[in-house]
């Protein structure tokens, strides 16, 4: 039993130096691994790095309330945050707040007016056939055009084009008078009403309405939609925006967008061919080999390639300009090329005086599709850096003092046990920093004013883990025992109280962060992640510590400045081990 005795102590002697050597091995590797991946520092939120908060709200459409759930929100976000990154803005926090907000965070340094441009488009996005094009101001202006599998358009394009030009000029321009000009969009509307043959023979079914389905656009409804073609001033913000309201997919619609050279023109287009989600991805390409300048690319999916090669097939066989489609998107068409032939080979690229700028935004928009709801921005705010950096300093400050406070308090109270506290904070302090500097690249984890907070609360937590073990020493020494055996006899019973705090305290921590949304979260992940650290420093550096220091004489003797003094303690006599008196012997009977 003695030989067993000694193997144990033995053992256990070599345990405090293998706790502490693992703590640190992982204070090494992380740190490694934050200079390794250059990110040397937290990443800062919005609220300290300064940069564009925009709050979005859902608006139900008539009778779609229902449509307002946590799937399709959802999916707003995640086409909101593809939309935003796609234009390089990696650390763009996107994330819902409470069942129909949205907030979008994009960091200093980025152009917030574009991305607000991008994650505020939110209606449908359609290809659609173009009956009548004008041009707002009066007269026509080129327009780009769409070539499939990267083919060159032809002379015969060009000519089209050109008769295409001649056409929206004569007659219909807004110079015309009223007569001439509702007339000249009838005879549009009815010779889309004239049948034209598929490529394929089963447009009709597989690609939705054709040109020649202009839905409505006849009697009444071909009158109404006049009536809207000939009052639409495109020129005017309000009347754009209300341009295509109340119109469906499958019907005819009026419509405002923006030429290359900048002038708004009106169009009358006809039902949706092709839907936004029929395309799988869409890139924007410099053609030098052309001489096109920037272009868009444009994949389709299987079912979106069989749908763009029968819409084309149809427009490329009818009279100018129905050989010309539109992207809608917003209610607003943003690019209207011409075809001259099929585009069956499932891509296609958009060509015209397109800049790198123009170029990406709509590849942005195609690649990434619409939002399943409408949403209108509620608010928007600018934080400037300087603004965010007064903010960090004063969270700075406010955690130096509360830190300089414990310090002190542990001084005065604990002396010499202050050391392995205030040594234990360090080690607590540069973990906690190393893996929030990790955090950000990795999981996109942003350091905000609540989440300083959450770190300067934690600070106590972690102090209180080390003064529950310490007064559970004290305890053991009042009762009269030495130091060593004090430290080992201590140690269960400060490590089941402190493992019950630390519990409560991380509950409450992720209980915060699933029920709360926005910056809140930050203060919750940061206290569940101090406090997970705070049981990992306890238990591989403060105990082991505590341990060797023990066999210190400056602490085993109960130095007055160590914080261990009997004396000061008011410890009961040593408590000594009593042996049992032994049996009498026994007398053999003669």
């Amino acid at each position: 039993m003695a030989a067993l005795k000694k193997g144990r102590n033995a053992s256990a002697t070599s345990k405090p130096w293998r706790s502490l050597a693992l703590i640190l091995i992982a204070i090494v590797a992380l740190t490694g691994g934050m200079f390794a991946s250059g990110h040397t520092t937290p990443r800062l939120g919005i609220d300290l790095a300064g940069g564009t908060s925009i709050t979005l709200a859902a608006v139900p459409e008539a009778g779609q309330e229902s449509a307002i759930n946590k799937t399709n929100m959802d999916t707003a976000v995640s086409i909101m945050e593809r939309r935003v990154n796609g234009l390089g803005v990696s650390e763009a926090e996107v994330q819902t707040q409470g069942t129909r907000n949205i907030i979008v965070n994009i960091p200093k340094g980025t152009n917030s007016k574009q991305a607000r441009e991008q994650v505020g488009t939110t209606a449908k996005l359609y290809f659609r056939p173009v009956i009548v094009t004008e041009l707002a101001g009066g007269g026509a202006a080129p327009t780009p055009s769409a070539t499939g599998d990267g083919s060159e358009q032809d002379s015969d394009k060009d000519k089209a084009t050109d008769e295409a030009t001649e056409k929206a000029t004569d007659g219909s321009s807004p110079s015309a008078s009223a007569t001439t000009q509702g007339r000249a969009v009838t005879d549009a509307l009815k010779a889309d009403e004239t049948p034209s043959a598929s490529p394929s023979g089963t447009a009709e079914d597989e690609a939705g309405p054709s040109p020649s389905a202009t839905g409505g656009t006849s009697g009444d409804a071909d009158s109404k939609l006049q009536a809207r073609y000939a009052a639409l001033d495109c020129t005017k913000e309000s009347v754009r925006a209300k341009a295509g309201d109340g119109s469906k997919s499958t019907d005819s619609t009026v419509a405002c967008g923006q030429n290359s050279q900048g002038q708004w023109q009106k169009y009358i287009l006809g039902p949706a061919a092709v839907d936004g989600t029929d395309v799988d991805e869409a890139d924007a390409v410099l053609n030098t080999q052309s001489g096109a300048g920037w272009t868009v690319t444009m994949d389709f999916s299987d079912k979106g390639a069989k749908k763009f090669a029968d819409i084309t097939g149809q427009l490329a066989q009818n009279q100018s300009p129905q050989n010309q489609f539109a992207i809608v998107l917003d209610n607003e068409v943003v690019s209207d090329p011409y075809v001259s032939q099929a585009l069956t080979g499932g891509n296609a690229e958009i060509s015209g005086n397109f800049t790198q700028q123009s170029a990406e935004e709509l590849a942005n928009m195609l690649s990434y599709g619409a939002l399943p709801l409408t949403f209108r921005e509620d608010s928007v705010t600018t934080v400037t850096a300087a603004l965010g950096g007064e903010q960090l300093k004063a969270g700075l400050i406010a955690g130096a003092i509360g830190l300089a406070l414990v310090v002190l308090y542990l001084l005065v109270y604990y002396r010499g046990l202050s050391f392995i506290a205030i040594a234990s904070l360090l080690v607590s302090a540069a973990l906690t920093y190393v893996i929030m500097s990790l955090l950000g690249p990795t999981i996109g984890f942003a350091l905000n004013l609540p989440a300083v907070c959450g770190a300067i609360v934690a600070i106590g937590i972690t102090a209180d883990s080390f003064i529950v073990f310490f007064e559970r020493v004290r305890d053991e020494i009042r009762e009269g025992r030495t130091l060593r055996p004090s430290v080992e006899r201590a140690w269960p019973r400060a490590r089941r109280t402190i493992l019950v705090s630390d519990f409560v305290s991380f509950l409450a921590a992720a209980v915060l962060f699933v029920v709360t949304v926005g910056k809140v979260q930050g203060f919750a992940f940061t206290l569940g992640l101090t406090t997970v650290l705070d049981v990992v420093v306890v238990f591989l550096f403060t105990r082991p510590l505590l341990t060797l220091m023990a066999r210190r004489k400056f602490f085993a003797s109960g130095h007055k400045w160590s914080g261990l003094d009997p004396k000061a303690l008011g410890a009961k006599p040593p408590l000594r081990r009593t042996r049992r008196p032994s049996a009498p012997a026994q007398t053999k009977e003669a």
